[in-house]
């Protein structure tokens, strides 16, 4: 277990997402898929995305660096210490994503180019943004491997990826990310696709990382137990908007969205006694799809006829950092939103 310190919440944020909306052209109209999020992240925070498929989490972010090609319009602002990124030309805008953000994608064999070997592809990140060439970039890169834990590192220079493991490609996914030296991290799923050791240790690495840099980090994940180990806020997403949003052990410990509370529900708890899981009834409503109201009202087991008409809106709920978008939140416990007894932040990880 890692030790956390929350950032002060009074302090300026690094990036700041105001109001911001992402759409996707079809033919017409853009389609909504991201409604409205307002989300900041302090410096040295580590901020976790969590929900199912298809909530908008990867969407965002991805959207927010424009990495979504040009069938996409987005609106509101994208704020990196106070500075406006939707503003930037994209050549302004290159020079931020892989310098100031870095980013770790969900499946680095995809993402590592498969013609060019490894040197060449973290020297390429070394010369743009730290202008860095020649002897200076293969030391900087073997610096790099060093520190992400990849053994042999000036034979693996000479390597391509295929020639590598998914862990080692992730490891070198992340010494791409940092050759930049990135004040924030964005990582998308960075251990999806890795068995459970590989995953720990890149769990590990990212909080080294974090502890040695003071790097910020936003994770993206559909892994409530990933979340809960790295991150000290969660922000939990549902049909593009953010439901709940609050220090992980509060969050994990006492949900206040039915949401949250189904998505631990359907936990696996492997200490106490066995019992039957309970999944979340249906699936996440397509964007063109979305229901009148509540977005989650249909799955909800205490949603109200109110529910139904009104969108609610993220609002105080009940300790320091704490908000939800709930309009039963009066009204509801944590018993009445099919929450199991509150889990300790361990039982979560199981």
């Amino acid at each position: 277990m890692y030790d956390r310190t929350i950032p002060n919440p009074t302090a300026a944020p690094l990036l700041a997402l105001d109001s911001f909306a992402v759409g996707f052209l079809n033919g017409g109209a853009p389609v909504p898929v991201v409604h409205g999020i307002d989300l900041a992240v302090a410096p040295g925070e580590a901020l976790g995305i969590v929900g199912e498929s298809g909530c908008g989490k990867s969407v965002t972010w991805l959207a927010a660096l424009r990495l979504l090609g040009r069938n996409v319009v987005t609106s509101g602002r994208v704020l990196l210490d106070g500075r406006d990124l939707t503003a930037l030309a994209e050549r302004d805008l290159a020079t931020i994503r892989g310098g100031r953000i870095g980013l770790v994608f969900q499946d680095p064999t995809s993402s590592l180019n498969p013609v060019h070997r490894i040197g060449r592809q973290i020297g390429e990140a070394l010369r743009l943004h730290r202008g860095l060439r020649g002897a200076a970039a293969e030391a900087e890169a073997l610096r790099l491997l060093d520190r992400v834990g990849i053994a042999d590192a000036r034979r693996r220079l000479r390597q391509y990826p295929h020639e590598l493991s998914g862990g080692t490609n992730q490891r070198v996914m992340i010494a791409i990310a940092l050759a930049g030296g990135p004040d924030l991290l964005v990582a998308d799923e960075p251990t999806t696709a890795l068995d459970a050791t590989i995953q720990a240790q890149i769990l590990d690495l990212l909080h080294d990382i974090r502890r040695d840099t003071g790097m910020a980090l936003v994770l993206i994940s559909h892994d409530l137990g990933v979340v809960a180990e790295l991150c000290d806020r969660i922000a939990v997403m549902y049909a593009g908007r953010v439901v709940e949003t609050g220090p992980t052990d509060d969050l994990l410990g006492d949900p206040r969205h039915p949401y949250t509370g189904g998505l631990l529900a359907a936990l696996p708890d492997l200490d106490g006694p066995r019992t039957r899981l309970r999944p979340l009834p249906g699936t996440v409503p397509a964007p063109q799809a979305l229901p009148p109201g509540c977005s989650f009202a249909p799955r909800c087991p205490s949603a109200a006829a109110l529910c139904g008409r009104i969108v609610p809106p993220l609002t105080a709920a009940g300790g320091p950092q704490r908000q939800a978008a709930c309009l039963r939140l009066d009204a509801l416990s944590t018993a009445d939103a099919a929450v199991p007894a509150p889990r300790r932040r361990e039982e979560a990880l199981a």
